[in-house]
């Protein structure tokens, strides 16, 4: 199964697709969406939400997960960032994706073990269990990575407990 990690961001949308190969973890492909400098906010969004629509058709991922920011250093930083998911989460919807949220720090505690991981950890641990030495994956990227790494762990494990529940039902 193939899952669409994103980290929204005006500046860079991370991107990142992991299949799960029989319980083996493959970055796909991976990346940032860094909008036209020149583009007015409106048309920033309307690159985001493009950009993903494509990378969306193209590769197919079977479920998407996305950061759901919980904390924003002030009024105008969390309008803006929450017109980026908007623009994300149309993207996943015209392409009629199913959609997950997770917080930041249960995304950083699924790929790092730590809530509280910074931005260096949680590069250094998507690069060690997707086994990345690309140069190019930037810290917008592997976040996105983590949140799809994060997601694959949780339907793994609501899948054992879907199967574990079924097993005692009867009992």
């Amino acid at each position: 199964m193939r899952d669409l990690g994103i980290d929204p961001s005006a500046k860079a949308t991370g991107f990142g697709i992991v299949e799960d190969k029989d319980g083996r973890y493959v970055p796909v492909c991976f990346g940032s969406i860094r909008p036209s400098p020149g583009l007015d906010f409106p048309s920033k969004l309307d690159e985001i939400r493009s950009d993903l629509e494509k990378i969306i058709a193209e590769y197919a991922p079977a479920e998407v997960a996305i950061e759901n920011p919980f904390y924003a250093k002030n009024v105008k930083t969390a309008l803006a960032l929450g017109q980026v998911r908007g623009a994300c989460l149309i993207a996943v919807a015209s392409r009629r994706c199913a959609l997950f949220e997770y917080s930041a720090l249960e995304i950083k505690k699924a790929v790092s073990g730590y809530g509280q991981a910074d931005k260096t950890q949680v590069m250094g641990m998507v690069r060690a269990l997707l086994g990345i030495d690309d140069p190019a994956l930037d810290s917008d990227a592997a976040d996105a990575l983590a949140a799809a790494v994060c997601h694959l762990n949780g339907r793994e494990f609501r899948a054992r407990l879907k199967e574990s529940e079924s097993g005692q039902g009867g009992s």
